[in-house]
């Protein structure tokens, strides 16, 4: 199966889990797994979070940020991945001057 992200129309989310700004996202959702890009512009943040019932990865393609996972911050840059198993915490944070974009999978219930 293939998806166009570029035949997605992005939707914006104030304040997404108590991040700061917006976060853009492009999703398509299947049987309760989601796959998508993922924008935040300078200075916005996705708020920590668990995933309880699901895992989550992504993979930077540009800019650069900060990753919460658990208690630590790791830093993210294009070319490298955060994954985020189920039954752990993680947020993000866009500390550069462009667009942090990522593709991003959350697989199980959402």
């Amino acid at each position: 199966m293939l998806i166009s992200f570029p035949n997605i129309n992005e939707t914006l989310t104030e304040h997404f889990k108590g991040g700061e700004k917006a976060v853009g996202t492009k999703s398509v959702t299947f049987d309760g797994d989601k796959i998508m890009i993922g924008r935040l512009e300078p200075g916005a943040s996705i708020g920590p979070h668990a995933h309880e019932d699901s895992c989550e990865v992504y993979y930077y393609i540009s800019g650069k940020g900060k990753c919460l996972f658990d208690d630590k911050w790791e830093p993210v840059r294009p070319g490298v991945a955060h994954y985020c198993p189920k039954g752990h915490t993680h947020s993000l944070v866009n500390t550069g001057d462009e667009d942090l974009v990522y593709f991003a999978a959350v697989i199980g219930k959402s």
